[in-house]
């Protein structure tokens, strides 16, 4: 036994209660090495050789990604890393490379059954760093979890919030510039030679019109032929501005009998400026509906991260609607969806009471379920989600089912560990299905799965009055 070592070794923080006499015979029974900055200890699939305990210097562990590395932890001085006793581990998952003249002590593996068997206070203590080692890798996994959620789900709410508040800015925009021509338009209304009654008729004649409901929905041709009608019946009529005037009356269902019509309640001379009236407050129209669907639209995105992060009430379960947290959930994910061209079909038994529950946790589940079924279709390019809800007995029963690859019978029995992944390395922590695990189990309910080639589903089964 090197002195200077066993003096090193008793210094450990986790080693201090620890018998002298246990302590020699680790050191007695390990083995010394010397590594040079950027010298590996072990890489990614070698055997683990042992417990290691850092005498002087540092060990950085990393995993290597596509582009480039990762980070996950720097071991320094008087700590201790690699094998513990009753780990389940036995081949390395990531690099261990020293980052500075670096002096270990590495205690065999194959010694560890002796450990046990005759040196329990040392056998205590490394255990120990082990569930303190678990704590603290859980804690931090949870947290990337939870980060990597969050930069899914910001991602599609920024592009869908994008969209409707690019279409407000865009519509307020031409807007201005539309009514800043307002003025001649008036020039040639007050030139109009028309009597109350005829104002009266052409009014109830608009109105008429645009009240219809039996408005058909037009395909791309069917509308260009409608318009190419219209715009005849305008320039024989002698119509400015046909062109324009045929496009936009018949986005707001006018036919060339309307326009026919309006002719006979108006004297020739102001036909023309009577349509372009009419037009001009129909483009009017048209954008202010423009900027309330995309206002509504933002509107509904709040809400959905209103009722998504359950923001507005308090912690304790409370009694909803279960089928508003998953459209909130499904708004949320609304551009991943429709990025893999998912096709979504919804059987939701609406005659369902409201369920107790932690709101904010239970919309968690659906949001990992929902995100690993969409991830699962990406790589077909297209996909159906189906979401299902009934209940049975004093119990709900939410089903989510895709039509993706489904799920290997090697890994189904794994899939619900914590940090146990099929995703590439930054797509997913292992810990989503464990999380909802929890949360399920935290609602006295539980969780399940069925899955072969084009078919998975889970199932999710949680008292009514939890």
């Amino acid at each position: 036994m090197i002195p200077s070592v066993f003096e090193d070794i008793a210094g450990f923080e986790p080693l201090k209660d620890v018998p002298k006499e246990q302590l020699k015979w680790m050191v007695d029974n390990s083995l010394l090495t010397e590594l040079e900055p950027g010298d590996y200890l072990f890489k990614a699939g070698d055997p683990i050789a042992g417990t290691h305990f850092i005498l002087k210097g540092q060990l950085r562990l990393f995993i290597a990604q596509a582009k480039g590395e990762r980070t996950l932890a720097f071991f320094d001085t008087h700590e201790i890393t690699g094998y513990l006793p009753f780990s389940r581990g036995l081949q390395a998952t990531a690099m261990g490379q020293a980052t500075e003249p670096t002096l270990l002590l590495t205690f065999p593996i194959e010694k560890t059954k002796e450990l046990i068997e005759h040196h329990f206070e040392l056998t205590q203590a490394l255990v120990h760093v082990m569930t303190s080692r678990v704590r603290e890798y859980t804690a931090l996994q949870q947290q990337n979890e939870k980060m990597m959620a969050l930069g899914k789900l910001s991602a599609g709410l920024a592009h869908e919030l994008n969209n409707p508040a690019a279409a407000i800015v865009r519509g307020s925009t031409l807007l201005q510039k539309h009514l800043q021509l307002q003025p001649e338009t008036f020039k040639k209304v007050m030139r109009i030679q028309m009597t109350e009654a005829e104002v009266d008729k052409v009014n109830a004649m608009l109105f008429e019109v645009l009240g219809r409901s039996d408005k058909p929905v037009l395909t791309m041709m069917k509308k260009m032929e409608l318009e190419d009608e219209l715009l005849d019946c305008l320039d024989e009529l002698e119509v400015d501005n046909s062109a324009e005037i045929a496009e936009n009356l018949v986005e707001f269902g006018f036919s060339c009998e309307d326009v026919t019509a309006i002719s006979g309640m108006v004297k020739g001379s102001s036909l023309s400026s009577v349509l372009n009236w009419i037009n001009n407050n129909l483009v009017t129209e048209k954008m202010v509906l423009d900027i309330r669907e995309a206002s509504q639209r933002i509107e509904k995105l709040i809400s959905s991260v209103k009722n998504f992060t359950h923001m507005d009430r308090d912690s304790d379960k409370q009694y909803t609607n279960i089928h508003s947290g998953i459209s909130s959930t499904l708004n949320m994910l609304e551009f991943k969806r429709r990025k893999n061209n998912v096709q979504l079909e919804e059987h939701y038994d609406t005659n369902l009471p409201e369920v107790k529950v932690f709101v904010g946790e239970l919309n968690q589940v659906w949001t990992n379920i929902i995100d690993n079924a969409l991830d699962a279709m990406e790589a077909n390019g297209k996909g159906i989600l189906s979401i299902e809800t009934k209940k049975e007995k004093e119990s709900v029963v939410v089903s989510i089912t895709d039509n993706g690859p489904g799920i290997p019978d090697e890994v189904k029995s794994r899939i619900f560990d914590p940090f146990f992944t099929t995703k590439d390395i930054g797509k997913g922590t292992g810990l989503g299905l464990d999380v909802v695990t929890r949360i399920i189990k935290q609602h006295d309910g539980y969780i399940n799965v069925d899955s072969e080639p084009g078919n998975t589903t889970f199932r999710v089964c949680f008292p009514i009055n939890g």
